[in-house]
This record gives structure tokens, C-alpha cells and sequence, in this order.
């Protein structure tokens, strides 16, 4: 175990879970996305599982979804009746996005049999389906059993790569697998015919604001042909991570948001047609993804806006004072990156 495995380990002794109820869900909900090129109502559902299994062994560096889990195991009459008790908001929505804080298609968090309810419910409505996964869950057996039950219906598995650099997820994030693992996940499921969504972070720890930006460019260069889509998440902060752990140090700032359109633009080039989008959970805060009081609102709705549009024309017009000291930063933070994140708060 290498030392930024045993710091992630070693974050989660103080972790207790807090009392949660095991039939029911973390959290579900509507939002707008897009299915079939036009923009549509969509349902959430969180599942409240035990636990990514990865982060019960150690975990990746910025991960804290750990701390809505139950970390301990979860009944498949419980994960029922969660799903149940989510499906009482359930408005027939043709496409239903399901995260569980770790991996749909792992046996060991959701089971077959739990897996299978689940799908072959919503398939009676959905017209699409997505889900996450690690690589390393992404087997034959598991893709012949969806298959079997959503028939013709549009399938979409999220994989969590965060970058091409194998150097960087290894020792920025602890994710615990390597490019060649997404990249023969991502045959598998072409194979299938399922869909791909690749996942990106912007901002990983021990990264300066520039090394970021050149390494979301570079690993959607490098994915642009294998993904269908790339979904693009800025790091915030969540307790009992790495992140954390340098955030309180002063080491850590979450990206600025100027970055983080400028990345969007520059995929949009590289990618063309194919889609694009960025969650940013905190941003406007401390802890996620901000410019200043005086400009973040618009920052996120122009981003928010660009993920259903696909137009970077949502970003003209979009600046602030405060830009100056971005590239203040991007200039000068390989001289004293901690004094940096200090000082731009």
C-alpha cells in the first residue's frame, strides 16, 4: 500500500456514518437533460448502499460520497424498498439516471437479483437508462443480463477515468486502475452496444490550476474516440478526503470557474458532435468551483446552460474583475502554489 493509499484509508477512521434509514433512498429527484437531441425531464435516484467497495479498501484522493453510504451492508429488501419509495415521485420520465455512490453493476453493493427489479421496472417506461461504473465490474456476464432485459432500450454506463494520465490517477488520485482497464471496459461495452460516458475531473489534488486545465485537454484528446459522451466534474470539497486534508492547509483551492470555461470551449472544439456537460456540486462556495461573489451566478448558468445546449456562445460577454487574479495564478503559482490558494480563497 503506497502512502497516498494509506492517507486515504487512514481519513476514513474517524468516519462514522450517521443514523440513516435503510429503506430509503439518499436522495432522488427532476432536472433537465438530453435524450434524443432535445431537452428533457429526467429522474435521479441515490441509492443508499454500503459503500463504494474501492473506498472500503482505500478510496480515491477527492471522493467523500462515502459519507452518505450506510458502510455497512444493505439488504436487497432494503434496496427494494428504496426504490420503491423513489418511484413514488417517478412521473413515467423517459430517462432515469441512477448513481449509487459507487457502482451499479458491482454484486457485492447492488446484487443481480436487486439489479434486474430495478431495470426491468424502469424499462417499461424509460427509453434510456444510465448508470456508473468501475471498470473492473464491467463483465460479459453482467452486460449479457442488461442487455437481456432493456432489449432495444438506450443503455449508458458513466465511468469515473478523471484523466488519461495514468502517472496522475495513480498519485494524484488513488483510483486504483489504469488506462488500459477503461480502455478494454470501453470495448466490452461496444461490443454491447451500450453507451459510454466518460467521466473527467477538473482540478485534481496536487495539481497547480494550469497543469489541470492541460490535462483536461490532453485526456479529452486522448478519449475522444473511444467515449460517447464526456461528463466533465470539478472537484470540491468533501470531508474525510485528501482534498480535505489540504484544503484545511491552505494547499488546496478548487478550480476557478474562468478554467473551467475555458476547458469546456477547447473540448468542444476537439470533440465536435459529440456532447459534453459539467456538474459542478458547490459551486459559488468555498468548497467547489468559484470565481468571486460578484460573477459566479453567471459563470454557472452559462456552464449550466452550455451542458443542455452544446453552444459556446453562452460564454461571450462573461468576465469579472477578478479574472486578473486568475491569471495572476496560472503565471505564478509554480513558485508557491499554498500561498496561492491562501491568498485567492
Amino acid at each position: 500500500m503506497n502512502q497516498l493509499e494509506l492517507l486515504c484509508k487512514n481519513l476514513k477512521k474517524d468516519f462514522t456514518p450517521k443514523n440513516k434509514d435503510s429503506q430509503k433512498p439518499a436522495s432522488y429527484w427532476s432536472e433537465n437533460d438530453i435524450l434524443d437531441d432535445k431537452i428533457v425531464n429526467t429522474f435521479v435516484i441515490i441509492f443508499r448502499t454500503k459503500g463504494c467497495s474501492w473506498a472500503h479498501c482505500s478510496g480515491c484522493s477527492m471522493c467523500g460520497y462515502f459519507n452518505d453510504s450506510m458502510w455497512k451492508e444493505v439488504s436487497d429488501e432494503d434496496l427494494l424498498k428504496q426504490f420503491e419509495c423513489a418511484m413514488e415521485s417517478y412521473s413515467n420520465q423517459r430517462f432515469v439516471k441512477i448513481f449509487t455512490s459507487g457502482s451499479f453493476l458491482d454484486d457485492y453493493e447492488i446484487t443481480s437479483k436487486v439489479r434486474k427489479k430495478i431495470l426491468a421496472k424502469l424499462a417499461e417506461t424509460a427509453d434510456k437508462i444510465s448508470v456508473e461504473s468501475r471498470p473492473e465490474y464491467i463483465k460479459d456476464k453482467t452486460l449479457k443480463e442488461i442487455k437481456s432485459i432493456i432489449n432495444l432500450k438506450k443503455f449508458e454506463i458513466g465511468i469515473g477515468l478523471e484523466t488519461a494520465s495514468d502517472y496522475i490517477r495513480k498519485n494524484c488520485l488513488n483510483k486504483g486502475f489504469t488506462f488500459n482497464d477503461y480502455k478494454n471496459a470501453a470495448n466490452k461495452l461496444k461490443k454491447y452496444d451500450i453507451d459510454l460516458k466518460t467521466y473527467v475531473l477538473i482540478k485534481p489534488p496536487f495539481l497547480t490550476e494550469k497543469e489541470s486545465i492541460e490535462d483536461a485537454n490532453k485526456t479529452v484528446n486522448k478519449i475522444k474516440k473511444i467515449t460517447n459522451s464526456i461528463s466533465f466534474n470539478p472537484t470540491n470539497v468533501q470531508n474525510h478526503t485528501v482534498v480535505n486534508f489540504l484544503w484545511k492547509r491552505k494547499q488546496y483551492r478548487p478550480a476557478w470557474l474562468f478554467s473551467i470555461v475555458e476547458i469546456l470551449k477547447e473540448s468542444k472544439k476537439i470533440v465536435k458532435n459529440k456532447r459534453i456537460k459539467c456538474d459542478i456540486v458547490g459551486g459559488g462556495s468555498i468548497r467547489g468551483a468559484h470565481n468571486c461573489e460578484f460573477c459566479d451566478s453567471n459563470f454557472l448558468k452559462a456552464i449550466s446552460e452550455f451542458s443542455l445546449l452544446q453552444e459556446t456562445d453562452v460564454f461571450n460577454g462573461l468576465d469579472c474583475e477578478c479574472k486578473e487574479k486568475w491569471l495572476d495564478q496560472l503565471d505564478i503559482e509554480d513558485l508557491g502554489f499554498g500561498s496561492l490558494a491562501n491568498m485567492y480563497g
